[in-house]
């Protein structure tokens, strides 16, 4: 596998590279031929799925620091399989080989008999420099049969992470597409009292863990938005009274105006290639709003749409750059439209009953995701970039605000429900299955998914 070292932005001393095992994989093959059993697969375009059944024991553990360490990861593991819905990690209790060795196959019948049909086995290790080694190996049960087999190394500070790439691989393996396990997701954090609710910028791994604050609640924040490309992120503050976007380094947490602009600025996102920041302008007080493009290096603004009377905002990019999709009051209600990037006629794609707002574009570029307003009910919905396939994922009293995991599988958004007294962060797949509440330390608003970060 590559190195990652120096690829990777957040300083995690990571490379990859496939444990060697062709002995034994060879082994397995004379038992137990291919064409003998099908290989283990998900179908994840399927509205109905039978979770897969995993075994997930505890990684062995050598020469840890902390002897819980590899138990730590394997719940990581175990987790995030389990909450994608794709998978139904077997209770330990029920496991009949206890697992001290990940160098030799393991006793198949004894997973077989619990009806496991994958089995994880793997190891953590503390090597001379300080640093963890993780292996692991994902088993067909049934097939006898090795799917895969890796080896990480990483600071002992990064041990989530190695967690988080292990679940990627399996994922990949099964489904035959990328995970999304390994990313993070920014968001308002909202804490206080009602009518004097302080919203912090905080970021987290995509599993509610390792809450970190960007910014310290002395300013109104919104909108966060990640660079697809490096670890920049844009949102709008109304710091000094009028709203301005404002682009941070999550990282070194160093921040930057986008630009001067004579009104009110907002609803800020990055162009595919992270150069570009669209956003919508309004120039003149009570009148329209209409959406720019500001390129970063050179700071030239241009003007792609010019309505008199009109509200546009909240643009997004396709995934190839070519188009964007934004909420307008054009016609006379919030409704979604399509346009090329470069500007110029915009069509209408969203036609059902009430309000469309909040429009952004899957990674995958099949789907736009949406808010929908009818009759007092918010839902989150999706439809193709023509307009076509709507079909709504959940409803609520107030859900607002999709955000596509980086492989356009799974939704996060947030939800007030009707007396409550705040937001929180939810998930739901594509096919509107497997809703889940996301933990945060507070209330929470305004996710948006990073791609991954490795």
């Amino acid at each position: 596998m590559n190195d990652m070292m120096n690829r990777t932005p957040s300083g995690f001393d990571l490379s990859r590279r496939r444990l060697m095992l062709g002995a034994g994989a060879g082994a397995l093959a004379g038992l137990s031929p291919r064409a003998a059993h099908a290989v283990l697969k998900l179908d994840v375009t399927q509205g109905n799925i039978q979770p897969m059944t995993i075994a997930l024991p505890d990684f062995v553990g050598v020469g840890l620091q902390d002897p819980e360490t590899a138990r730590a990861i394997t719940q990581i593991i175990t987790g995030n399989l389990k909450r994608c819905g794709l998978f139904a990690p077997i209770d330990q209790q029920a496991y009949l080989e206890k697992i001290t060795s990940i160098d030799g196959q393991p006793r198949f019948p004894d997973w077989q008999t619990i009806n496991a049909q994958a089995l994880v086995t793997g190891r953590i290790s503390r090597q001379p420099d300080g640093r963890l080694k993780a292996e692991f190996r994902l088993w067909d049960v049934f097939a006898r049969e090795q799917l895969t087999g890796q080896q990480y190394f990483t600071t002992t500070e990064n041990w989530r992470r190695i967690g988080h790439i292990i679940s990627d691989a399996i994922y990949e393996r099964i489904t035959g597409e990328k995970g999304y396990f390994d990313s993070r997701v920014v968001f308002v954090d909202e804490s206080g009292p009602k009518d004097r609710r302080v919203k912090k910028l905080a970021i987290m791994d995509q599993d509610g863990a390792a809450v970190k604050y960007l910014t310290r609640g002395e300013e109104l924040v919104l909108t966060p938005r990640f660079s697809p490309t490096t670890q920049d992120i844009t949102y709008m503050s109304y710091g000094q009274g009028e709203p301005r976007v404002f682009l941070m380094n999550i990282e070194t947490g160093q921040r930057e105006t986008v630009g001067n602009f004579p009104r009110m600025t907002f609803s800020p996102r990055f162009s595919n290639d992270g150069q570009r920041v669209i956003l919508s302008m309004s120039l003149q007080e009570g009148g329209s709003t209409n959406i720019f493009v500001m390129d970063l290096r050179s700071k030239a603004t241009t003007r792609l749409t010019d309505t008199a009377a009109a509200i546009d905002t909240a643009p997004c990019y396709a995934p190839d750059g070519t188009r964007i999709c934004f909420e307008s009051d054009r016609g006379g209600q919030q409704q979604i439209y399509v346009m090329a990037a470069t500007g110029g006629p915009a069509q209408r794609i969203s036609f059902g009953q009430g309000k469309y707002s909040t429009p952004v574009w899957s990674p995958r570029g099949d789907y736009i995701a949406f808010t929908r307003e009818t009759q007092g009910q918010f839902s989150i919905g999706i439809m193709k970039p023509d307009g076509s396939g709507e079909r709504i994922l959940t409803s609520g009293f107030h859900n607002e605000g999709p955000t596509f995991s980086p492989n356009g599988r799974v939704l996060m958004f947030f939800r007030e429900p009707a007396g409550s007294p705040g937001a929180q962060l939810f998930s739901v797949d594509i096919t509107g299955r497997n809703e889940q509440r996301i933990p945060t330390p507070s209330f929470a608003s305004d996710p948006a998914w990073s791609p991954l970060l490795s």
